[in-house]
Parts: C-alpha cells; sequence; structure tokens
C-alpha cells in the first residue's frame, strides 16, 4: 500500500522560486497606479507621523549603486515607521541647478555656441536637460521598490522652489548675517567660479617644491650690520610669487644668519642642511624675529619689495619659518596683510591665467600675459636664477574641484558670505547657534556628531556666490555710487513674488525698472543687478524651508525627525541645512542624522567607469530582482564603507532562498489553518517555539527602530535555522504529516506556526515588502484573520501570550543528544534517530518528540548503544525492538510492514 495519500503533506501555491525580475514590475507597477504611498498615508492617523526628509540627488545621469543603497535606506526606514503605526511623509525630491547640467548643455551643443546664446535660453536648456533626468531617475527609484510621494516631488527649479530659495537668503540677510568681501577663497579656475569648502574634494598632486633667497634691501643689510643676508622662504605653489608683498615670521621666535647668508628659524637650520638647501649650519648672528618686523627684501622674481612682517599662522614643523605671503592667494596671507595694510594683488583671472595686472604692477614680463599659471611655473622658476637654492617634485594632498576634478588655487574676489561669527541671535554667533542645537541632534553612528561639530568650529565665512548661469540669482540690486547691496525688504519681497509667478529667469529677461516695486521704479537708473548665482548647497540646505514648511507637498513636520545620506554630506548637505536653519530660525532642521558610506569592490578600490569594477542597480534588477538588492542593503554594515561585487549577490540570493523556504513551508503547513488555538493548548513545546519566536521578534523591531537592520536581520536569520527549521519545525514534521487531522496537538502547532508566519511577514515587510505582499496573498485565514488583504494592512500577531517558561535544560538536553547521534551515526551503528528508544527518568512526557526518536521509557528493553549523563540526570539510548511503521517511519509497529497504533486508527478514520 502507498501511505503517501494517506498523510496529510504540506500545500500551497506560493512558488518555490520568486522569479523576481519577471514578477516584481508588474506587482510595482500597480502600486503605483493604485497610488500605494497615498493608500499607506489614508490608513494613519497624521497626528502621530515620521519624517524623513530627502536630501536630493543631482538630476544628471542614470542611477549607480550609491543612489540605490540610499534609497532603499531610506524606503526601509520610512516603512518601518509605517508598520509601527505611524503616519509616513516622504517626498523624494531633486537637486536641479549648478554646474554639472550646464556642462551637459555645453557639450551637448559646444560652448561657442552656448556662450552666443542669451542667458534664458542656457537656462532653458539646463532646465529641459534636469526634467529628462527627473523622470528616468524617478523610474529607476521606483524600480527599487521605493514608495513615496513620487507624484508630487520637489525640484528646486521649480518657480515656487526658486522663489523659496531667494526667500531663505532674504532672511539671512535681514537677520545681517549676509554680506558681500573681497577676500581669498577656494577658485575652480576650471569652472571659473568661486567654490565653497564642501565643494573641495582632496586627491593627491604633484608639485613644484621650490626653495627660494629674497636679498635683504641694501639700506636693511646696513641696519644689521650684515654685508650680505636673504631670507629663505618655501613654497609648492610658484606661481603666486609674482604677487608675493611680504614674507611672514613666527613672533617671538629666534632666526639666525647662516655664514652663507641665509636667514632662517633656527629650529628649522639643521633639517634644511640635511636636505640639501643649505650648505652651512654655521651661525654668524642671531636675531629675534621681533627685531626684524618691517625691514625689507627684495623677490628676485620681480625687484619688488617684500616686507618681513610677524604671523601666528608660521608653522616650525617644516619650511624655513619664513613664510612667502601673497594677499591675493591664501586665507592666512589675507588676514596678516589687512594688519599691516598690505595691498591684495591678484595678477590672475577666471581662467587661471596670467592677467594685465603682470604689467601693470611689474609682476612679470607681458610674454606670461594669458598664460596658464601652473605651465607657466617652469618658466617662473628658471627666471629665479641663482635664488633658487633647491626645486624638487613632492605629492601631497591638494584641494581639487568637485565637479572638474582639477586643482583649485585660493585667488581674491569680491563674493558674498553668510558669517559665521557676527553676533544675531541672543548675542550668540551663527557658529554658536549651529554647535549648540547640534548637541540636541542624534547621530548614527555617533562619532558624526564630532565630526560635523569640528568642522562647524573650523569653518570659515561661507561663500555662497557662483559665477555661473545655471541657478538661483543672488537678486540684490547694487548702488552704482556706494557698491552698497540694496537690501531692503519691499523690493525682496517684490522680487520674490516675481519668481513666483515667472521663475527666476525673470532677473536677466526684465530691466531693473521692471523688477523693483512701483514705488521704488524711479531709482532704476541709480542701481546694477548683481550677476552671481547661489552656490547650489544653499539651494538644498533650505529644502526644509521650501518643502517642509511649504503648502505645495505633503511632505511633513520642521524639524524633521530624519536626514539620512552618505557620510559626505557631513561638510555638504548637513551642514548646509544646518546653517542656513540655524541661521533663519536658530534651530537644527532635523532630530537623527543617520549616515552611511560608499560602495567599494571586492578589493577596496573605489568604483569607476575607467576601472569597470562598476555595478550598476539595473544590471542587479535584471538578473536577481530588486528584492535581493533590498536585502543586501539591509544586510550590510552600512554605516561603513559596502564592499560589492557580482558574487556578492549570488550569496545573498542563497539567504533570500532561505527565508522564502521557510516562508513557504508555514504558508503550507498553515494553508487549512482557519482558527488559532489558545495558549491552553499549546504543548510544552509549542510553549517554547512560541516564547523564542515572540522574544525574536521583539529583539528584531528593537534593532530596526535604532537602524541596525544588520544586527536585526541577523537574528532573524539565526532563529530561522536554528531555532525554527532546525527544532520546531523537523520535530512537528511527524505530528503535521501523520496525525489525524483536527487532532488538538496538530492544530496547536499548525496555530504557532500561523502566529509565527505572521511575524515573520510583518518583520520582512519594510525590506521585502514585494515578497511579503506576494505571500500575504497565500495566506491563510488564521494568519490574515480574514481582513489582511496586502501588505500595507499588515499588523503584528494579536496573539500575545505570557510565557515565561525555563526552557535552558531541555536545550541542554537535545544538544547533548546530538553530539552523541552524531558519534553513533559516524561509527555506523544506526543511520536514523527512529531507531532508538530513550530510557530516562526525567520529567518530560514528550522527551521522544523533543528528541525525534521512536518512543522515551522509564525503563526500556533492547541493545544499549550509548548513554549521557547531565545535571546528575542520565539518558540511555537502546535499539528499538518495535518493528518500523511504513507509513510515519517511527519504530512503533507490533508487527513488520504493518502501520502503528495511531496510524492504524487515523487509516481507520
Amino acid at each position: 500500500m502507498d501511505y503517501k495519500e494517506s498523510m496529510n503533506l504540506p500545500q500551497t501555491d506560493f512558488p518555490m522560486r520568486g522569479n523576481l525580475p519577471s514578477n516584481e514590475p508588474s506587482t510595482y507597477k500597480k502600486w503605483q497606479e493604485q497610488k500605494a504611498f497615498s493608500h499607506m498615508q489614508s490608513q494613519r492617523n497624521p497626528q502621530n507621523s515620521f519624517t524623513l526628509h530627502d536630501g536630493p540627488p543631482y538630476a544628471n545621469g542614470h542611477l549607480h549603486i550609491g543612489h540605490a543603497i540610499n534609497k532603499i535606506l531610506k524606503d526601509i526606514i520610512v516603512k518601518f515607521h509605517y508598520f509601527q503605526g505611524q503616519y509616513p511623509y516622504y517626498t523624494p525630491g531633486w537637486d536641479c541647478h549648478g554646474l554639472p547640467i550646464e556642462q551637459q548643455v555645453e557639450k551637448k551643443i559646444g560652448k561657442e555656441k552656448k556662450d552666443s546664446l542669451p542667458k534664458a535660453k542656457v537656462r532653458e536648456l539646463c532646465r529641459d536637460w534636469a526634467r529628462d533626468f527627473i523622470a528616468i531617475q524617478s523610474q529607476e527609484f521606483q524600480s527599487l521598490g521605493v514608495l513615496g510621494d513620487f507624484d508630487n516631488p520637489y525640484k528646486t527649479m521649480d518657480f515656487d522652489f526658486e522663489a523659496d530659495i531667494y526667500e531663505a537668503l532674504c532672511l539671512i540677510a535681514q537677520n545681517g548675517l549676509l554680506a558681500q568681501r573681497y577676500k581669498p577663497i577656494y577658485w575652480s579656475w576650471a569652472a571659473k567660479s568661486a567654490l565653497a569648502e564642501a565643494e573641495v574634494e582632496y586627491q593627491e598632486k604633484e608639485s613644484d617644491s621650490i626653495f627660494v633667497a629674497f636679498a635683504l634691501s641694501e639700506g636693511d643689510k646696513a641696519k644689521l650690520g650684515v654685508e650680505k643676508a636673504s631670507f629663505v622662504i618655501w613654497t609648492t605653489t610658484p606661481w603666486t610669487l609674482p604677487a608675493n608683498v611680504a614674507i611672514a615670521l613666527k613672533p617671538n621666535e629666534t632666526y639666525v644668519l647662516n655664514e652663507e647668508g641665509y636667514i632662517v628659524a633656527k629650529e628649522l637650520l639643521e633639517s634644511l642642511v640635511q636636505k640639501n638647501v643649505l650648505k652651512s649650519s654655521k651661525i654668524l648672528k642671531e636675531f629675534n624675529s621681533n627685531s626684524l618686523e618691517r625691514l625689507k627684501a627684495i623677490n628676485p622674481l620681480n625687484g619688488r619689495e617684500s616686507l618681513i612682517i610677524l604671523g601666528e599662522h608660521v608653522s616650525m614643523g617644516d619650511g624655513s619659518g619664513c613664510v612667502h605671503t601673497a594677499t591675493g592667494h591664501g586665507e592666512d596671507d589675507y588676514k596678516v596683510g589687512l594688519k599691516y595694510s598690505l595691498p591684495t594683488l591678484v595678477p590672475v583671472d577666471d581662467e587661471g591665467n596670467y592677467n594685465e595686472l603682470i604689467v601693470l604692477e611689474g609682476l612679470l614680463d607681458k610674454e606670461f600675459l594669458g598664460k596658464n599659471i601652473f605651465q607657466s611655473q617652469e618658466k617662473i622658476m628658471a627666471l629665479l636664477g641663482d635664488s633658487l637654492l633647491k626645486h624638487t617634485k613632492i605629492k601631497h594632498s591638494y584641494p581639487h574641484c568637485w565637479r572638474t576634478h582639477q586643482p583649485v588655487i585660493f585667488r581674491a574676489t569680491t563674493q558674498w558670505f553668510i558669517l559665521m561669527d557676527k553676533p544675531f541671535y541672543n548675542g550668540k554667533t551663527l557658529r554658536e547657534v549651529a554647535l549648540e542645537e547640534l548637541e540636541k541632534v542624534e547621530f548614527y553612528p555617533s562619532s558624526g556628531k564630532n565630526r560635523l561639530k569640528t568642522m562647524i568650529e573650523n569653518r570659515p565665512d561661507w561663500c555662497i556666490s557662483r559665477q555661473r548661469d545655471w541657478g538661483v540669482p543672488i537678486a540684490f540690486f547694487i548702488d552704482k555710487k556706494s557698491g552698497e547691496a540694496l537690501l531692503d525688504k519691499e523690493v525682496m519681497e517684490h522680487i520674490q513674488s516675481i519668481f513666483r509667478e515667472e521663475g527666476c529667469d525673470a532677473w536677466w529677461s526684465k530691466s531693473i525698472e521692471e523688477l523693483l516695486p512701483p514705488s521704488l521704479a524711479h531709482r532704476a537708473g541709480e542701481l546694477e543687478k548683481n550677476v552671481d548665482i547661489l552656490d547650489v548647497w544653499f539651494d538644498s540646505g533650505s529644502t526644509w524651508k521650501a518643502v517642509l514648511q511649504s503648502s505645495k507637498y505633503n511632505a511633513g513636520n520642521y524639524p524633521a525627525n530624519l536626514y539620512l545620506e552618505g557620510s559626505d554630506q557631513h561638510r555638504g548637505w548637513f551642514q548646509s541645512s544646518l546653517l542656513v536653519s540655524c541661521a533663519i530660525n536658530a534651530k537644527a532642521p532635523f532630530s537623527i542624522v543617520l549616515t552611511h558610506g560608499f560602495t567599494v569592490d571586492e578589493n577596496d578600490e573605489k568604483m569607476s567607469k575607467s576601472k569597470g569594477n562598476v555595478i550598476l542597480p539595473d544590471e542587479v534588477i535584471k538578473e536577481f530582482g530588486s528584492e535581493i538588492l533590498r536585502l543586501w542593503v539591509a544586510s550590510s554594515d552600512y554605516q561603513n564603507d559596502l564592499r560589492v561585487a557580482k558574487s556578492t549577490f549570488k550569496q545573498v540570493a542563497e539567504t533570500y532562498r532561505k527565508i522564502r523556504n521557510t516562508i513557504r513551508f508555514l504558508l503550507a503547513n498553515t494553508n487549512e489553518c482557519k482558527e488559532i488555538l489558545g495558549l491552553e493548548s499549546f504543548s510544552k513545546i509549542d510553549r517554547w517555539a512560541y516564547q523564542v519566536a515572540m522574544q525574536t521578534f521583539d529583539k528584531v523591531q528593537e534593532c530596526f527602530q535604532e537602524f541596525d537592520f544588520v544586527k536585526g536581520l541577523s537574528i532573524l536569520q539565526n532563529f530561522i535555522t536554528n531555532e525554527l527549521s532546525g527544532i520546531y519545525l523537523e520535530l512537528c514534521k511527524d505530528s503535521l504529516y501523520c496525525d489525524k487531522v483536527g487532532s488538538k496537538g496538530r492544530e496547536a502547532s499548525v496555530s504557532v506556526m500561523a502566529i509565527i508566519a505572521r511575524e515573520m511577514l510583518f518583520s520582512i515587510a519594510p525590506i521585502l515588502t514585494y515578497t511579503a505582499n506576494e505571500a500575504l496573498s497565500y495566506a491563510s485565514e488564521a494568519i490574515t484573520e480574514g481582513k489582511i488583504k496586502d501588505v500595507f494592512s499588515l499588523t503584528r500577531s494579536p496573539y500575545r501570550y505570557e510565557v515565561n517558561e525555563d526552557f535552558t535544560e531541555l536545550l541542554e538536553i537535545k544538544n547533548a543528544f546530538e553530539s552523541t547521534l552524531n558519534t553513533l551515526k559516524q561509527e555506523g551503528k544506526i543511520k536514523s534517530s527512529l531507531e532508538l528508544v530513550v530510557e530516562s527518568d526525567y520529567d518530560f512526557e514528550a522527551l521522544d518528540v523533543w528528541l525525534i526518536v521512536s518512543e522515551s521509557v522509564k525503563k526500556g528493553e533492547g541493545e544499549r548503544v550509548a548513554s549521557f549523563e547531565l545535571n546528575g540526570k542520565s539518558f540511555i539510548l537502546l535499539k528499538a525492538t518495535k518493528s518500523k511503521c511504513p507509513r510515519c517511519w517511527r519504530y512503533l509497529s507490533i508487527d513488520e510492514n504493518t502501520p502503528c497504533e495511531r496510524c492504524a486508527e487515523v487509516l481507520g478514520n
């Protein structure tokens, strides 16, 4: 007889294989059509909300794996809070202005044509480019299973948005924190624009390192009573030598004249001899640096005087202790130059070429006019002649433009700055307010707080002006006579209203008279337009205002609960958002800041197209499905850099398979379950399974609450592998398959499985939303209660029982038994644990079920094959003397090839 037909084998239509690449898109399309995110919001009370404010990606190009990490993490967190019962706010947004888009337009139509077009036309082309990529990226994000208000995203180029950005600038100006100043700033000659700190990245660069002798003037040699004396300076920017105006010494420091006639800091003399800059360490004279102040040296390049000054910025760590000072090309140089009323020479134009000042001021011969500064260095060094004491090449970390990746220069220009150290709020400066607000913010990881704090403590005034076309204008009028900005409230509000109606293109297309309010139109002839645009970091830094405080979006509350971006945004978006918010409202725009790392390949190398090690999200989705990408993100230590290779996703796919198969087994065995029995019906084993499961799911939720998805998933996977699949589901198989349908013991186990199935789907729902949704469509009424129609209506199981039993000893017994069993199998004494009977006085009626043996008895017969002791209790393993039941395979039959008593009863019914 074939007994298979008589057994209650698990049944479900939930497929073993997910076929994710084929099946996910139709579900995601359905969610878009049914406005799933709006549906989620309709299920919750806005009074209990969670706001994740989106840091805007740049609308330029297809998504890379870093975008996927960022958006998937955000989606997991938003969904987690939704499943916790909170109203989710997530409005995706895009950064639309800035140089990269302008460069793409220039590349598309040609530089010459771009330069010949009206500014309004160039801006129109940039707007079209950004619009196209917003549409592309929106679909690419949603193909990752990401949900949000994609029907009404924010775009920094929208007219209202541009007006809000400008309004934020006006409010900062009204608070007295905006100033126009002439000072050295980072300048990208490749982009022809000023840069802020956040737009500078450090890369290794090879530079010319030179030591140059500046001879002391004849009159000052006499003052010192020496015939030969030259100050030795060190620089890695020879191109700045024409603009030298001074040499700075450390105050109250000892300087010496060696027998060659060179003056250097005494502390550095020996190192200069060792480096072969100087030949002799013999000292002829010593001076206190203060006595050398205001002497004059001669620039060997052009014969101009160089004033000897004192500056605390002078370091004794390297160089010569004599610092070449070009006030137009360095922050410290500029500051010390103000103290001595030194001229600020900037003989370099926007494109990094020497300008007419080199001729007007006699800094260089006219042959250098229009020549690139870096390409001119060899000639400049040749002109130094014998004054060039040493020339070497060094590799060092040097600031580069984050967009063009070209080395930047320090260059004094007139720019707009947000002031960090001017008191404006209860006597506090912007720096002080920002630092105080940071103390109220939670950081994940916690080290992020000190990182951002240090940056705020040390940052200079924020240079917010840029010399480009595509951005929000710093729309202030400048008085032609005084050169002062007209920061009139009526004027600013009038311009804001124009921007809301027509966009900020109006600043270029309208006349000054048209841009002024009627009451001030008569002043049009006295004014001119400021032509700079805003730093794009100001755009994104004011999104909290333009989005969270706008009625145009259903985007959430200010301050936001969470800002989540890559760790590079400590110097970018986190910082700009903090400063703009504090400058206007003296408040941080976020309660929590969470950061993630970046992707590297299996060799820990940064991903780049040139290396051929880039993995695109689209490729992963096509081969594995978005669920695998989502599971990878959640199970990775995302707060550090994430190592990824194609083999990575194969491993993750295997993990997914185990999770899916466990869900399938639970669905199959609860397929016909309509009602869940109460705790009183549970056996001790059922109670154990229920207790360990609920403890596990509670811990998972706690981990997810702290954004620790790695730990939460690890806890879940260990439970699936060990307690659930390794013990409970394995030992339940006999009852599930062989017991009578409707028997109380079997129904109790099925009830526990139904509870576990629902809890497991709830746990994975924020991460594997598609899979949880798919599984629910195959779930029994016991799991769904007949009212959970899809994943968005899923809640935790309502069956919460107090079980506080100690199962430690039972687990120890099982472990000891498994160890003994393995030995017996290795020795060839048995093939299956069902061949055994356990003899013991241990007081547990289901010991045979717990150990998966045929019987447990107080006193047994048969061959003794092994024994073990635990906590003073002995367990003897005997060979079963009864026959093997052909239906359940337990050795409980009286006669061979005859069903055991239990199976016979089931067959009889």
